[in-house]
């Protein structure tokens, strides 16, 4: 054993790393994945999109004849709107042009497709080599922010129903 390799296991055994090269081989945190959260959400957001898309064929071209529609168990039973009420019809608002349509029948949807969208265009490009587009990275208040969104819609809707009587 030489010097060097002495040093290193003393520092090992301390557990202070000091030589560069040994970084990698001791440091568990700085080797867990190459992977950056971005990259792995890129590629989640891929595959979602495929997957999505794939379900959407199936059942618009084959099973929408056999599947029939389920009655809304919130409206019906205790007669206010779920929290997902309004969902379908804001995607296809938002697919057909009507934003202001999309927000009103449930503002998560035109807030998801902009940070999917605003996501998936930046990464995508920067991947794709245009570096004078700078990637937007994760953050937890879009999350936050939809939450937010999630329950100011739930409880407007339903004090809108309940007191005023308007329905969407």
């Amino acid at each position: 054993m030489n010097i060097e390799d002495q040093q290193r296991d003393e520092n090992v055994s301390r557990g202070d790393v000091t030589i560069q090269k040994d970084k990698k081989l001791y440091n568990g945190a700085k080797n867990r994945s190459c992977r950056s959260r971005e990259d792995e959400l890129f590629l989640t957001g891929l595959i979602s999109l495929a997957a999505g898309a794939a379900l959407w064929a199936l059942y618009y071209l084959w099973l929408r004849r056999f599947i029939p529609r389920i009655p809304c168990f919130f409206s019906n039973v205790l007669g206010i709107y779920c929290p997902g009420c309004g969902g379908t019809r804001a995607v296809y608002a938002l697919l057909h042009g009507r934003l202001l349509k999309a927000v009103w029948c449930h503002p998560l949807v035109p807030y998801g497709a902009v940070i999917y969208g605003g996501f998936m265009l930046t990464q995508g490009l920067h991947r794709l080599g245009v570096k004078c587009i700078k990637p937007w990275k994760f953050h937890n208040w879009y999350l936050y922010g939809a939450m937010a969104i999630l329950v100011c819609n739930f409880l407007v809707k339903n004090l809108l129903r309940l007191v005023w009587g308007v329905t969407i």
